[in-house]
């Protein structure tokens, strides 16, 4: 049986880990079902969130946990090519969803795989060179953001790791400089404003500044040449420059040429040098899916648009806002106790969050570390390693 302790604290004070951005920041200290001493908007709305509904639902109607599983798979044995989407998870999770998928012969498309794409395909073609959260944060002098306002994404990026000393950099007399380029930045940062449609010239021309190319135009996107070339002269002598992007922004057309160009002066520079990438972002699972996919089929996960099924599995721990695409096949949503939707699913399964219902692991942003989530509360909440487990049972 599943506990059914109504909710509460396990105690009342405690160190966890967040979930709520790619940075997993783990120094979280919990006191009475309050964060203290924590600013971050994201993690205060994840930790004081409510459970929610905890009944499953069959057309609209509560109904038993075991009813809904039933009702779950029997959908998924007539289905003959199911869409497993959204897969807002940590690593057991996605492991179990991953065996029902392959026992139903199904696809799994993460709700970020768009992004997640662009940095995939650089990948794969030109190859790059990336840096860890611990690194920036004992070595790197110069921080270049390329497209972004980091602190949108990953609110204590600067708190934890850049407005920090170091090992060997941040302290008075080895100072750190951080440089946005793009349309977004906090207030008094140093800006070099272009649009998001611009930053492949603007990135491209930077290149070659560094290689040392000649540039004849005194403008580049509305941008003084000279600013480029002080930036590519910083660039060359740093001792350590990190240049990040965070993907889910440059959402235009062939956005992923512009972290190609980002990889390019990162592999010029490190002819003389030491430089690296850093991808920030990180959300809903996407970094632990992804790695977790590669692992247990060798592929990644890849994304197409209005990809044909004939039911959709969404899954959605995380984020109650995050919606199901429109089917007109049966939908099966295994989510967050709060998910209001737009759709009446077929089978609603309230799942229960890692880091805040129950444990779990997911890799931070770096990809370099995998750190574990602690249960929060009790309440009767299933895991989606049990309801997927359960369904798969179901269908052997």
């Amino acid at each position: 049986m599943l506990n059914t302790t109504p909710n509460h604290l396990v105690s009342t004070s405690f160190n966890a880990t967040c979930p709520a951005c790619g940075l997993l920041c783990d120094d979280i200290v919990i006191e009475n079902d309050r964060i203290q001493n924590i600013s971050c908007a994201k993690a205060i709305h994840f930790f004081e969130q409510a459970t929610g509904s905890i009944s499953p639902q069959i057309d609209g109607k509560n109904s038993s946990l075991d009813d809904a599983i039933d009702a779950a798979a029997k959908i998924l044995s007539l289905a003959k090519q199911p869409l497993f989407a959204g897969l807002s998870t940590d690593l057991s999770g996605f492991k179990a969803l991953y065996a029902l998928a392959k026992q139903t012969n199904g696809t799994m498309q993460h709700s970020n795989a768009q992004s997640s794409m662009r940095n995939t395909q650089v990948l794969q073609t030109t190859g790059w060179q990336t840096t860890t959260l611990g690194e920036v944060k004992n070595r790197a002098d110069l921080i270049v953001c390329i497209g972004t306002d980091v602190v949108t994404h990953n609110p204590r990026f600067f708190e934890r790791f850049v407005d920090i000393e170091g090992m060997f950099v941040g302290d008075p007399a080895n100072p750190r400089e951080v440089i946005y380029i793009g349309d977004k930045a906090p207030v008094g940062a140093n800006l070099v404003t272009c649009s998001g449609v611009q930053l492949f010239e603007v990135v491209a021309v930077l290149h070659a500044l560094v290689l040392g190319k000649s540039i004849k135009s005194t403008h580049v996107a509305g941008i003084d040449l000279n600013d480029l070339q002080t930036i590519a002269l910083k660039l060359k002598t740093a001792k350590y420059a990190v240049l990040t992007c965070i993907t889910k922004d440059l959402d235009f057309p062939y956005a992923e040429l512009v972290i190609e160009q980002i990889t390019k002066i990162i592999a010029t520079l490190n002819q003389t040098t030491r430089a690296a990438g850093l991808p920030l972002g990180g959300s809903d699972g996407d970094s632990s899916a992804n790695h977790a996919y590669t692992w247990l089929n060798g592929l990644t996960l890849n994304y197409q648009a209005n990809f044909p099924h004939d039911a959709l599995v969404w899954v959605n721990s995380f984020n109650a806002n995050k919606q199901p695409p429109t089917s007109a096949c049966p939908i099966i949503v295994l989510g967050n106790a709060h998910t209001k939707l737009a759709q009446t699913p077929h089978v609603f399964i309230p799942i229960a969050t890692p880091g805040l219902d129950c444990s779990g692991t997911l890799f931070r942003v770096d990809s370099s570390v995998i750190l574990p989530l602690k249960k929060v509360r009790t309440n009767a909440l299933p895991t989606l390693s049990e309801v997927a487990h359960q369904i798969e049972c179901l269908l052997t």
